[in-house]
């Protein structure tokens, strides 16, 4: 199983930042790329929709408001990999009122190697986190 993990510290309250990222639907909000998001299942279920047409499904696996963190695997996606989960956490640096967002996943690949899969991945994460911080504007 291979894994990866990214995280960006942005001069923002915590609070302010899991507003914004923490909603299981809310990635259209922050992350360009992902324009559409459709929850069903009682909103453990959301299904993606990328900037070509693709769709990827995903599951909430755990959720924790207060400790500003979620879960969640993939169902259906293009990608080259099995066992997709992925955990997103905003913490408070301490004594700077800014934030360190952690966005990690582990893995199988699957008809590719262990460092482009991790690559692939390590490469949403922090491109993501990157227009995070611009959403916020900050």
């Amino acid at each position: 199983m291979a894994h990866t993990t990214a995280s960006l510290d942005i001069p923002a309250d915590p609070d302010r930042v899991w507003q914004l990222v923490g909603g299981f639907g809310s990635l259209p909000d922050w992350l360009p790329y992902i324009p559409q998001s459709r929850l069903g299942d009682g909103g453990r279920v959301r299904t993606l929709t990328n900037e070509e047409g693709g769709v990827i499904v995903e599951r909430l696996e755990a959720f924790d408001n207060e400790a500003r963190t979620y879960s969640y695997s993939i169902l259906q996606a293009p990608f080259p990999v099995t066992d997709y989960r992925s955990t997103l956490t905003v913490h408070e640096v301490p004594g700077s009122g800014a934030s360190r967002v952690e966005w990690s996943g582990t893995f199988t690949p699957a008809g590719v190697g262990d460092d482009e899969a991790t690559s692939l991945f390590h490469g949403i994460y922090t491109e993501g986190l990157a227009t995070l911080k611009q959403a916020l504007g900050v």
